[in-house]
């Protein structure tokens, strides 16, 4: 199955599964080897006030959803686990904010060369990072920001193979 098709098949699952009410639309379904995140949108706030008003009220609905849904995500979780064989992850947005309640920590083996580590040796001596595996974190985060319309770009060339490949003739047969 093709990752487009299998990444729509398991966002229409998660739609038909998930309570009325929770999100204003079908959640956003964001995959990879090891893990998928359902991102919902939540309702958003009419706040009057000042922006730090916002903030609080906002960090409240998130908080007040997180805590009154987490028994219910964690069965859909556990069933989405044992019928697509990855674990998953739970963020909303609201209010122009994205947060994310549980997400997975994979470890990533990679070789460095001395420039590249004393990098990563520089960050933690400086108190940016703790180690070089979180320097590393670091810099990935920071690259991902910076450059996340190339990013895009790709991702949408890299789906772009995958309906190529599916329309192709199929070569195991």
């Amino acid at each position: 199955m093709a990752n487009e098709e299998a990444t729509a098949q398991i966002r229409a699952w998660f739609t038909g599964r998930l309570p009325e009410g929770w999100f204003t639309g079908a959640p956003e379904i964001v995959r990879d080897r090891e893990e998928i995140a359902v991102l919902g949108t939540l309702q958003e706030p009419e706040a009057e006030g000042s922006e730090a008003e916002r903030v609080a009220l906002v960090d409240g609905l998130i908080r007040r959803f997180r805590e009154e849904t987490r028994d219910r995500r964690i069965e859909i979780a556990k069933e989405a686990e044992r019928r697509f064989r990855q674990k998953v992850s739970w963020g909303v947005v609201c209010g122009g904010e994205t947060v994310m309640f549980t997400t997975l920590s994979v470890p990533v083996m990679t070789r460095l060369r001395q420039s590249e580590r004393q990098v990563l040796d520089t960050l933690v001596a400086a108190g940016v990072a703790r180690s070089r595996s979180d320097a590393l974190a670091w810099c990935v985060r920071l690259v991902g920001k910076n450059t996340d319309t190339w990013l895009t770009e790709l991702r949408d060339a890299l789906q772009h193979v995958d309906r190529v490949r599916s329309s192709g003739p199929d070569v195991n047969s």
